[in-house]
Parts: C-alpha cells; sequence; structure tokens
C-alpha cells in the first residue's frame, strides 16, 4: 500500500531535510502496523552446522507465553535427535513439525527428547516454551543432532 502525501497550497515551506524525516518516520510506524497485523511474528532462527559437525547447541530463554522457533534442513533417511533441558527442571518443552506444519510420521508433542528417522528431505521446525502460562522464566539448552 502507497501513501501518498498531500500538501495544501497555504502550508508552511518545511525544510526538506525535516520533510525527509517526517516521512521517513511515518512510512515506519505504518510498517511496524503492518507487521503488529500480521501478528508480529518473527523468522525462525536457523540452525546450520559447522563444517564436519553434525550437532548444535543452542542456550537460551523464555518467558511468560513467549516462543522460540528454530528451522533445520535435513534428509529424508537421516537421524534427527533432539535433546531439551532447562532450568527449573522441565520448565520448557518443544515442539517439532515438519514442512507446512506437517507432523505425518513425526511425534509432536515431544516435551524433552526426540529421536528417529526423517521422512523426507525438506525443512523441519522446532518451537521451544515454557511448559507452563504461569508468569516466570526458563532457561534451556536444544542440542540438535543430524547423521
Amino acid at each position: 500500500m502507497a501513501a501518498v502525501a498531500q500538501v495544501s497550497p497555504h502550508a508552511k515551506s518545511i525544510p526538506l531535510t525535516k520533510q525527509a524525516a517526517i516521512a521517513a518516520a511515518t512510512l515506519a510506524l505504518m510498517a511496524s502496523g503492518a507487521v503488529l497485523a500480521q501478528g508480529g511474528k518473527a523468522e525462525p532462527l536457523r540452525i546450520s552446522f559447522k563444517r564436519g559437525a553434525y550437532s548444535a547447541t543452542i542456550s537460551e530463554s523464555v518467558r511468560g507465553d513467549e516462543e522460540a522457533e528454530y528451522v533445520l534442513a535435513a534428509r529424508e533417511g537421516q537421524r534427527l535427535i533432539i535433546k531439551l533441558t532447562s532450568v527449573p527442571d522441565k520448565s520448557s518443552l518443544f515442539k517439532l513439525l515438519g514442512e507446512d506444519n506437517d507432523t505425518t510420521d513425526l511425534l509432536h508433542d515431544l516435551d524433552f527428547g526426540y529421536s528417529g528417522v526423517l521422512p523426507k528431505t525438506g525443512d523441519y521446525f522446532i518451537t521451544v516454551k515454557r511448559s507452563t502460562k504461569a508468569k516466570g522464566t526458563s532457561r534451556y539448552r536444544l542440542t540438535v543432532v543430524v547423521h
């Protein structure tokens, strides 16, 4: 959606730099409103492995009803192992989904660990959240192994 500014012929002259700043601020507000209208959801963090490595560990935290989202690419027939530990103990859990929220051949409410052979090639999504809706913070360590 393009915004068109209309200027009254009787308006006072504003220096060009000030006009540019006002226009930029207006566009920024419009863009942030569009993001909020779409839920304000960020893209998942892509898990990649260092050359020669087959595992990655992420240490983060979630608070309240926050969710941390990750995505990784894997091939059909590869074994995926996921281990989640958290402080306080068992205060975080995860969900595993295939592309397009496909749960075919995957357990999707996995809680603390998963080990299985992947049914197809593509992206797999891991969502980590607190195991309770009560206020608080959960520090977690997510280890992902693909081989």
